[in-house]
């Protein structure tokens, strides 16, 4: 991707603006990958990096890679995706793994909370190409119980998808 070095920039001011983690990664069969990683100091500094990947189904970033999958990749995943659990949390019916995905993708941000570590949450939004597909997602994570969905969204989802929006407006003017 031409516009990586933007990208990281764009996460890096992000996450300084907000002093929580962030990320992109991309879907890669049934895992998310990690492209980019920037951990706050606070919370989250572990052993996760570029190229780190995790089960798609126990993170935000997974979750908007998934639902925006086309209907027979998201059957094919749901049909065959063997879903772990890791913590209580844990989506394993692929029935309601189905309904968040669908929810995820008519919102247009996934938010999960305690389903990969139980102190984690994260939100997630698309980042698209030129026309319209979904490559990427860039996610913020949180420390569980300090902030719920509704207040995560007031508090960060407008400045998630601000940053998705110039990631992607600078891939355009640079291709």
């Amino acid at each position: 991707m031409p516009f990586w070095g933007y990208a990281q920039r764009a996460l890096e001011d992000l996450r300084n603006d907000i002093g929580e983690s962030c990320a992109l990664a991309v879907l890669d069969e049934t895992d998310i990958v990690y492209a980019l990683r920037l951990p706050a100091r606070r919370i989250l500094s572990a052993n996760l990096g570029i190229g780190s990947r995790l089960p798609a189904h126990l993170v935000s970033l997974g979750r908007v890679l998934l639902a925006n999958l086309t209907p027979e990749q998201k059957a094919q995943y749901l049909a065959t995706t063997p879903l772990k659990s890791v913590t209580p949390r844990t989506i394993i019916d692929p029935k309601r793994l189905a309904q968040e995905l669908q929810l995820t993708e008519k919102r247009g941000y996934a938010w999960v909370d305690g389903e990969l570590d139980p102190a984690i949450c994260g939100m997630a939004v698309p980042i698209r190409d030129q026309g319209g597909s979904v490559v990427a997602a860039i996610s913020i994570n949180l420390i569980s119980g300090t902030l719920n969905e509704a207040a995560a969204k007031k508090r960060y989802l407008v400045r998630l998808q601000k940053t998705a929006q110039d990631i992607r407006t600078q891939s355009v003017s640079l291709s």
